[in-house]
Order: C-alpha cells, then sequence, then structure tokens
C-alpha cells in the first residue's frame, strides 16, 4: 500500500515540481538531461518512461508513432518543448534513434505475433519446403523415407507428423527451428547429438519450440527492451528475434546439462529455473544476450 501512495503522489505531485527545478537549475528539459547523462538501453528506457508520463499530449503520443512519422514527431517535439536545434543540434538525432527504437520494439511483436499466429498448414508448399529444409539441415546423410515417418522422432518431434507439434507456436515455431539449423549448423548437429545422451537426453525440436515460446513470453512482456535496446542501435527486427532464439538453444543446452537433471520428467521445473536465470540477465540495463562462438 506504501509502494502504490508513493507511486501516485510522485507520478502526480511530486515529479512535476522536481521537473520543474531542474528546469530551473540547468535550463534543460526532462528529455535533454536524459541525453546529456545516459546511453545506451539506459536512455532509450528514460526516454520512453519521460514520454511515456508526460501530462504533455503531443509527447504521450511519441510513444506510439510509426517509423514513418519518426521525423515529424522529433520536429513536434522540439516545438512542444522549446528546444532550438541551433542550441542543441544533438537532441534531433538523439530523439530519433530512440523513438526508432521503441516503435520498432512495438513493431516487432506484431510481426511475431502474426507469425505465431499462421498455423502450420500442410497443403501450404512453402510449409512444406520448410519443414523438408529443417530435416536436410539436421541430417544431412539420411534420407527421409516419407513425409509422415517415425524419422521425426530422431529430431525430437513427438509424432509421425512433425505439424501437429507446431500447434502453440505456428509457423513461427518451425522457422526458428530452421533459422538455427541454417546459421549455426555445426552447434545445431552438435545439440542435436546431445540431446540423444542416454540419460540427459531431451527431445530436440519440442524443446526448441518450447524456446520459441520463452523468446515469444519475453518479447510480449517487454522483458525483451534492454537486450534489444542495445543490442540494435536502430530498428529492431525478426532477424534480431532470431538471434536472440538461437541464443536460448545454446545457452539451455549448456544449462541442462550443466544441472544434471535426473530425468525428462523434471524438465518444466527445469525449464522455469533457466527462464528465471535469463529474466534476471535482462533486467540489467547493460545486457546484450549474444551467441558467441
Amino acid at each position: 500500500m506504501f509502494i502504490s501512495l508513493w507511486e501516485f503522489f510522485y507520478g502526480h505531485f511530486f515529479r512535476f515540481w522536481m521537473k520543474w527545478l531542474l528546469r530551473q537549475m540547468t535550463g534543460k528539459c526532462e528529455l535533454q538531461r536524459i541525453f546529456d547523462t545516459c546511453v545506451g538501453a539506459q536512455r532509450t528506457h528514460k526516454i520512453e518512461n519521460s514520454l511515456t508520463y508526460s501530462k504533455n499530449k503531443v509527447l504521450q503520443k511519441a510513444t506510439l508513432v510509426v517509423q514513418s512519422e519518426v521525423d515529424r514527431c522529433v520536429d513536434d517535439i522540439m516545438k512542444e518543448k522549446n528546444i532550438s536545434p541551433e542550441k542543441d543540434a544533438s537532441f534531433k538525432i538523439c530523439m530519433k534513434a530512440c523513438l526508432l527504437q521503441i516503435s520498432g520494439y512495438k513493431q516487432l511483436y506484431l510481426d511475431v505475433e502474426s507469425v505465431r499466429k499462421r498455423p502450420y498448414d500442410s497443403d501450404n508448399l512453402q510449409h512444406e519446403k520448410l519443414l523438408l529444409k529443417l530435416w536436410d539441415l539436421l541430417m544431412p546423410t539420411e534420407k527421409l523415407k516419407a513425409r509422415i515417418s517415425k524419422q521425426w522422432a530422431d529430431i525430437g518431434f513427438q509424432g509421425d507428423d512433425p505439424k501437429t507439434d507446431f500447434r502453440g507456436m505456428g509457423m513461427l515455431g518451425l522457422i526458428n527451428l530452421v533459422y538455427f539449423s541454417e546459421n549455426y549448423t555445426s552447434e545445431a548437429h552438435q545439440i542435436l547429438s546431445r540431446s540423444n545422451h542416454p540419460k540427459l537426453g531431451y527431445s530436440y525440436a519440442i524443446v526448441g519450440i518450447n524456446l520459441t515460446e520463452m523468446a515469444y513470453s519475453l518479447l510480449k512482456s517487454e522483458a525483451l527492451k534492454l537486450h534489444l535496446y542495445n543490442f540494435v542501435p536502430g530498428v529492431p527486427t525478426m532477424e534480431h528475434f532470431h538471434q536472440f532464439y538461437c541464443y536460448l538453444v545454446y545457452e539451455f543446452d549448456k544449462f541442462w546439462f550443466e544441472e544434471k537433471p535426473e530425468s525428462i520428467m523434471y524438465f518444466n521445473i527445469y525449464r522455469e529455473k533457466f527462464h528465471e536465470k535469463i529474466k534476471g540477465l535482462l533486467l540489467d540495463c547493460n545486457v546484450s544476450l549474444t551467441l558467441n562462438i
């Protein structure tokens, strides 16, 4: 209750007077002061919060701007805050960079969600080609005898037809699996081999799809903001989401073998433990979770 009261009074009274006092002392608005003192994800995050909690409608709407309107939005902010481009030449550049990251994150979520909602369709030739490509990437020396086959279990699917395993994450799950296998082929082969360990083995494809859900949920909850604001100086895209997924796959495999679970029956427990570890790392304002091999 005390925290709620503090947030109410800070948001409605103290913050306003504090900003006013600092402006009188420095001659600069809060946005300018952030640019003077912060860099990287911390800068973009503070700018986003400042715009969000501003009582000025122009500033509030800036967090919802689309990429094509960013330049106009920056001009509107400078006009609203009486910021002269001659006196503060860097403001326009910095604000544009922040707004591109902010709007880019929102668009990335929409793009990811769109792919996730697209179900796997066995009548769609492109979907089928992508699934067969996954097999060829992971099992280059073994021919798939039939589209519906028990062989799919060799790369970690549950049944004879993998399409049933994509129901939760749709095409996003398949695209992520293919991306990792295509861009980190040797690592994918290594992890697939380790997943067949007689005691510590796990279903490679199923776990991969599970990690897609983890990456998606972190994106949706905005937990990926600091990472992407640090990792991507401009607009975050699907490519950057796929890169984060690859990081999760590689790190989860290491985590699983370091933890040495007694049985695959404990998967959910260790999956959540790994999830909490990643969420903890993502709280660091300097975080950048990249796959360095």
